[in-house]
């Protein structure tokens, strides 16, 4: 079953089991909806690097050197998300990646900066709508890990060093971030370069990580810190 046929699927299931007596005009709304994705998908999919299946890709997606953008099966790319696959290491989705509506994959500036690194993300994760993704230092996000609306990921900070120099004038450094597996990035979440999520940590939401997360911790707040343990009472 491919992509597109598996979330009308889906879809008519959850209607049916909410008792709703109306799942035939919303499956067929849904079918209206990915249909259109599915042709952008099957235009896209020569030009990229690889790709598994027949990805579904929404209206106003700008992929940009899609020859190195990597994709497993079933990648979902919504509404006006943008996708810059210039870097060292390339851009790699794994299996069932979605990118919400509006996100931005940036690992390179387009205007004559330094090639930058990469983006890899694993099986089952997801950008909500609205995130930023600065992969220029390197960003690895594991498998089945979520990223709220309008999280911000920079992999590089501005060099501010030199008292009597400006700081556009002194360039950036670049250090690489890894958000584990199984973790929970809630809304407006920023993490900053260097910083490593371990597996399963939660971070609350608008919360700024400065510093390394422990597998299956909670943090939050500015800058985050530890306010407890998944599981603990």
């Amino acid at each position: 079953m491919g992509i597109a046929a598996k979330i009308i699927h889906e879809q008519r299931e959850r209607l049916r089991e909410a008792g709703s007596d109306r799942w035939r005009i919303v499956s067929a709304q849904l079918a209206a909806k990915v249909g259109p994705m599915a042709v952008r998908g099957a235009l896209l999919a020569p030009r990229l690097g690889s790709v598994r299946g027949v990805p579904l890709i929404g209206r106003g997606v700008r992929v940009r050197n899609p020859h190195l953008v990597h994709a497993g099966a079933d990648l979902l790319v919504e509404d006006f998300a943008e996708i810059q696959g210039l870097s060292r290491d390339g851009v790699r989705f794994g299996d069932g990646v979605s990118i919400g509506t509006g996100t931005l994959i940036r690992p390179s500036s387009y205007y004559s900066r330094a090639i930058g690194v990469g983006l890899t993300m694993g099986d089952g994760s997801s950008l909500s709508p609205g995130c930023y993704i600065g992969c220029s230092g390197g960003v690895t996000i594991g498998e089945e890990t979520m990223l709220g609306p309008g999280v911000r990921v920079f992999a590089e900070d501005h060099v501010m060093s030199d008292p009597t120099a400006g700081v556009k004038e002194q360039g950036v450094e670049w250090s690489p971030i890894t958000i584990g597996a199984g973790c929970w990035v809630a809304s407006g979440v920023t993490i900053t370069s260097g910083v490593t999520i371990g597996d399963g940590a939660v971070i609350a939401a608008g919360a700024v990580v400065t510093r390394d997360v422990p597998a299956g911790a909670v943090y939050a707040g500015i800058p985050a810190r530890p306010i407890g343990t998944r599981g603990a009472p």
